[in-house]
């Protein structure tokens, strides 16, 4: 059996990639590809945070902007991250993971309230922990969150699950001579306005020192391959001094 490069992770997945080609909703074959990959990765004795954005439901302002307070569109996406969570959970758990959920706002009737040190006793103990709610604050990413909670874990790394393979210097949709980078440095995605994540989700990653690593969700078996240290997608981390 291959050795894992990384014990500990934080595992990011936007909602628009689980929804497939649906674009919208859920994609159950995509879930449980992610899923089965996760329970090889566990099996090997890797820990694995979940945070998992809403976006294939709702946007917050982006979806609500103009029409309604931000505030609470906001609170409408972290709801949004509570259903993905949920379904995630629950395919993880058909496949024999043991899985907690836990909520930045309190749904005890759904799932566990976030507690730090909980959330650390449950990954040393095996268990996949799945972030809901964002941060549980409006104006804050999922991205955000991501980076604060793989703070909060030690995770030695954050995995950014997405639709693009990694990152470019635009659009690859739009423009198919887009460029795609192998390695960038912190400094380098906020310089060129990067879309990699929010730029206070980028601040924080560079301030905690916690390795991004951009790759396409599309074939499962690329979170098993990210974790055995195999270079694909975009890395961004500190830049070495010369």
């Amino acid at each position: 059996m291959q050795k894992p490069l990384y014990k500990r992770v934080l595992l990011k997945i936007s909602g628009e990639a689980l929804a497939g080609e649906k674009k919208t909703g859920l994609d159950f074959k995509v879930i449980e590809s992610v899923c089965e990959t996760v329970k090889q990765c566990v099996d090997m004795g890797v820990q694995i945070g979940i945070v998992v954005g809403g976006g294939n439901f709702w946007r917050g302002v982006k979806d609500g902007g103009g029409h309604m307070d931000r505030t609470r569109a906001d609170h409408m996406g972290m709801l949004a991250t509570t259903i993905n969570s949920l379904a995630v959970a629950d395919v993880l758990e058909q496949q024999g993971v043991n899985v907690r959920v836990q909520t930045a706002i309190e749904m005890r009737a759904l799932a566990e309230p976030y507690v730090r040190n909980r959330a650390v006793r449950h990954l040393e103990k095996g268990r996949v922990v799945i972030f809901a709610c964002g941060t549980g604050n409006p104006f804050f990413s999922t991205d955000t969150a991501a980076v604060l909670r793989a703070a909060e874990i030690d995770a030695e790394v954050i995995m950014k699950a997405t639709n693009v393979d990694g990152v470019y210097d635009c659009d690859p949709v739009k423009n198919s001579a887009a460029v795609k980078f192998d390695e960038l440095s912190y400094d380098e995605v906020l310089a060129r306005h990067l879309n990699i994540m929010d730029t206070t989700a980028t601040s924080l990653s560079m301030d905690n020192n916690i390795p991004i690593i951009v790759f396409a969700l599309k074939n499962g078996e690329n979170i098993k391959r990210v974790i055995l240290g195999e270079r694909i997608g975009t890395i961004v981390r500190k830049e070495e001094m010369k």
